[in-house]
């Protein structure tokens, strides 16, 4: 096992420099890039360049780049602009370097876990997402364990009481849970529970409330749970549906295997032969799909959830840079979650072996 934890390691830097390399190639020739959006912004100003660029604006570039729109031939809107203004701006975001000095630089500071600075924030990346990683890790954890906890034992009874009432009820209840969007649910949990047309029993907005540092340790617990019910509640309505079913199937073409029979015909118990025998073989496939779950609920998943309750989180984050071509932000966004998507499958194969000792991925 030891030779094949080795391998997938090894594995893991020509993977990442893959995705990098090539998301890197496709975001440098899209058009609308950081300078793109500068100049986008001076549009319309008639106020002198020169004094706005090099006069005080913070750590944000984008407040010191007002200018009266131009056009130097490269850049969209740059009509009649000087050519040293648009240098300036080239120089400001980095890209007065060529694509190839750039692209290896970027793997060089990626290698060292160097995320540099975002063009629009004044912030460094790292900053940036460190401030928003409680958001996201406390959405993904407790929506990912909720949805486990409860589809694998439901899963477990709709197998065992298959074609029953309870297996159609239950198949029909998770089924229009997941046919309604987790955005619309959202909104009407805000409108019956947080004050909209109903009663006001939890809060709006925020991980914690205004007053969470004069907290006791049981207060700050119960404040932090009591703002995480509705954003929760709303990501995990649509969850259920995949996995519930995905435990019911897989059960179900274990229950009527041989070994079964024979364990069965030998006088073991129902719940021996369900959870010593079924149960290691049949969550080996609902087990392969846990880190894409909980990668995709960790990040895409809760971004408009985010919006809706007012969570400045990594999902957030990650659209907001797209949409305003922050390159930093966004390589830093994507190179950190492929990597923990690349170590949440390694950790699986791992479980798998816990599970099932009978599988041997270093004999593969």
């Amino acid at each position: 096992m030891g030779a094949y934890l080795i391998r997938r390691l090894l594995l893991v830097i020509p993977t990442l420099w893959a995705i990098i390399t090539l998301n890197f190639f496709i975001i440098q020739v899209a058009p609308g890039g950081p300078v793109d959006q500068m100049i986008a912004k001076m549009e319309g100003s008639d106020a002198g360049f020169s004094e706005r660029f090099t006069g005080s604006s913070g750590d944000n570039p984008g407040a010191s780049l007002q200018a009266q729109g131009g056009d130097d031939g490269i850049y969209r809107g740059a009509r009649g602009l000087d050519p040293e203004v648009i240098a300036e701006i080239e120089k400001q975001f980095g890209f007065d370097k060529p694509l190839h000095e750039r692209y290896f630089n970027m793997l060089w500071d990626y290698a060292r876990f160097d995320f540099g600075d975002s063009l629009f924030r004044g912030n460094s990346v790292i900053e940036l997402i460190k401030e928003r990683l409680p958001v996201s890790i406390s959405l993904g954890l407790w929506t990912t364990l909720i949805i486990y906890v409860v589809s694998i034992p439901l899963g477990i009874r709709k197998a065992l009481k298959h074609n029953t009432r309870f297996d159609i009820w239950t198949s029909t209840a998770v089924i229009v849970g997941n046919a309604i969007p987790s955005f619309l649910f959202a909104v009407l949990l805000i409108i019956v529970f947080a004050g909209g047309s109903y009663v006001d029993w939890f809060p709006l907005r925020g991980l914690v409330s205004d007053n969470f540092d004069e907290l006791s340790l049981l207060g700050k617990v119960l404040d932090y749970l009591w703002h995480m019910v509705l954003p929760v509640t709303a990501m995990v309505i649509g969850g259920f549906a995949s996995l519930t079913l995905l435990t019911k199937n897989s059960f179900l073409d274990e229950i009527h295997k041989q070994y079964v029979r024979t364990a069965i015909a030998k006088g073991q118990s129902e719940g021996n032969v369900l959870y010593g025998h079924i149960f290691r073989n049949a969550m080996l496939i609902v087990i392969a799909g846990f880190p894409a779950a909980f990668i995709g609920i960790f990040f895409t998943g809760s971004m408009l959830i985010e919006v809706i309750f007012s969570l400045d989180g990594l999902g957030l984050l990650g659209f907001e840079a797209t949409m305003q071509r922050d390159y930093p932000v966004i390589f830093a966004s994507l190179y950190i979650f492929t990597l923990l998507g690349l170590i949440l499958s390694i950790i699986s194969d791992l479980t798998y072996t816990l599970i099932d000792p009978r599988i041997d991925f270093e004999q593969r």
